[in-house]
C-alpha cells in the first residue's frame, strides 16, 4: 500500500459525530459537520451525515463543489467571508454563506438574481477573536440591508472565537450573540433560522451551561475528526480519538551520533536545533517532511522521539526499536498535521472500517 498515507476509520468519523449530535440534542442545538480539514471528501461527509450532522460546512467553495458533485443531498454553507471574485460559484455550490462585507454581499445578490436562486446569508459577529465579524453595534443595519437585496435570503447571525486569538466561547459571549439575534428579530419583523454560535471550542460550554439562549448552531470539525476539544487540545470523553492515523515509510535505519559536527547555523526553515545526550542512536528517517504534515502536530510511535523534520525528510530517534527500510511507522495526529496532511497532494487517504466497503 501506498505511503505516506492517512488511514481513516468511517465508522469512528460516524461515531464520534452520533455522541455530539445526541449530546446537544436536547439543547436544542444541531451540527454542522465541518469538512475543511478534510479537503471536503465526500467519504467523510457522507460520514458526518450518518452520524447526525444536520448540515455541512467547508471553507473553501471548490470543497463544497466537490460535495454537491458527489451526489450528497445536505444543506451546504460555505463557511469563510466569500470572495466577491468568487460569487457565481459561492451561489451555485453553497446554500449559505457567512458573510460580513457590503460589497460581498452585492456581488452575492447580483449573482442570485443571474442564477435565479435564493441565497441563504448568515451575518457574523465580532464578539472579541478579532477574526471576522462586524461591530455590535452595525449588525441591525446590516442585517436590513441584507433584507434589501434581492436574491439574498436573511437566514441567520453567527459567530467565531478560539481560532485567532484563543477567545474562550462563554456565557456572556454567547449572551450577547443573543441579544443580538433578538433585535434583529425585532428590526425584521419575523424569526432567525440560525443562531450558529462557533465551532468545536464551544462545546464545553455548550455541555455546560444551564442557558443556551438562542444559539441553535455549532460548527463541528475537530471534534468530529479527532475527539478532542481545541481550547486545551483534551480529550472530549466517549469519543475516538484515533479516527486518523498517518503511516510512513522508512527510507534509511543507521546507527549514527546524537550530536552534530562542524560549525551550525540555522536549518532549512530557520531553525537552530538542540540536541540533548551523546553518544550514538537508532537513527531512522521517514519519507515524510513539512510539504507533507506539520511535524509539531505529530504523536510518533510509542519509544521513539522525533528529532526535526526538513521538506522531505522526518528524522526520529528509534530508540529501541530494530526498524529497516521499508519498515512503516504509524504517527497520531493533531489538528493542524490532520489538516496539512489531508490536503497535501503527496500524501494518500485510504478509508478504512466497516463503512469503507460502501464508501
Amino acid at each position: 500500500m501506498t505511503a505516506p498515507r492517512v488511514e481513516v476509520d468511517l465508522d469512528k468519523v460516524a461515531a464520534n459525530t452520533r455522541v455530539l449530535v445526541d449530546r446537544l440534542a436536547p439543547l436544542g442545538i444541531r451540527a454542522t459537520g465541518v469538512t475543511k480539514a478534510a479537503l471536503g471528501s465526500p467519504d467523510i461527509a457522507a460520514a458526518m451525515l450518518r452520524g447526525g450532522a444536520h448540515g455541512l460546512g467547508d471553507s473553501r467553495i471548490e470543497n463544497l463543489a466537490r460535495v454537491r458533485s458527489a451526489g450528497i443531498a445536505a444543506p451546504l454553507t460555505l463557511i469563510r467571508s466569500p470572495m466577491a471574485s468568487q460569487a457565481e460559484a459561492v451561489v451555485r455550490e453553497a446554500d449559505v454563506s457567512l458573510n460580513t462585507e457590503a460589497a460581498v454581499l452585492a456581488a452575492l445578490s447580483s449573482a442570485a438574481q443571474r442564477h435565479r436562486v435564493s441565497h441563504g446569508i448568515v451575518l457574523m459577529v465580532e464578539l472579541g477573536d478579532l477574526r471576522e465579524g462586524l461591530a455590535a453595534v452595525d449588525v441591525v443595519d446590516a442585517a436590513r440591508r441584507v433584507g434589501e437585496l434581492p436574491g439574498l435570503v436573511l437566514q441567520g447571525l453567527g459567530t467565531n472565537l478560539a481560532c485567532q486569538s484563543g477567545v474562550v466561547p462563554d456565557q456572556a459571549k454567547m449572551d450577547e450573540l443573543s441579544r443580538l439575534v433578538e433585535q434583529v428579530e425585532v428590526e425584521i419583523g419575523r424569526p432567525l433560522a440560525v443562531v450558529s454560535g462557533g465551532n468545536s471550542a464551544n462545546l464545553a460550554w455548550a455541555l455546560d451551561t444551564v442557558d443556551v439562549g438562542r444559539i441553535d448552531d455549532l460548527r463541528l470539525g475537530e471534534s468530529i475528526l479527532l475527539g478532542t476539544e481545541p481550547l486545551e487540545r483534551t480529550p472530549i470523553p466517549g469519543l475516538h480519538l484515533d479516527a486518523f492515523a498517518l503511516v510512513a515509510e522508512v527510507i534509511e535505519a543507521q546507527r549514527k551520533p546524537v550530536q552534530p559536527w562542524g560549525s551550525l547555523a540555522q536549518t532549512a526553515f530557520g531553525d537552530r536545533p538542540v540536541r540533548l545526550g551523546s553518544g550514538t542512536i537508532r537513527q531512522v528517517i521517514v519519507a515524510l517532511g513539512r510539504q507533507d504534515v506539520d511535524p509539531d502536530g505529530l504523536v510518533p510511535p510509542p519509544g521513539t522521539t522525533i528529532l526535526g523534520a526538513s521538506s522531505d525528510h522526518l528524522v526520529l530517534d528509534a530508540g529501541d526499536h530494530e526498524l529497516a527500510p521499508g519498515d512503516e511507522l504509524t504517527f497520531g495526529l493533531g489538528y493542524g498535521a490532520l489538516v496539512r496532511a489531508l490536503t497535501s497532494p503527496f500524501v494518500a487517504t485510504v478509508v478504512v472500517g466497516a463503512a469503507a466497503a460502501g464508501s
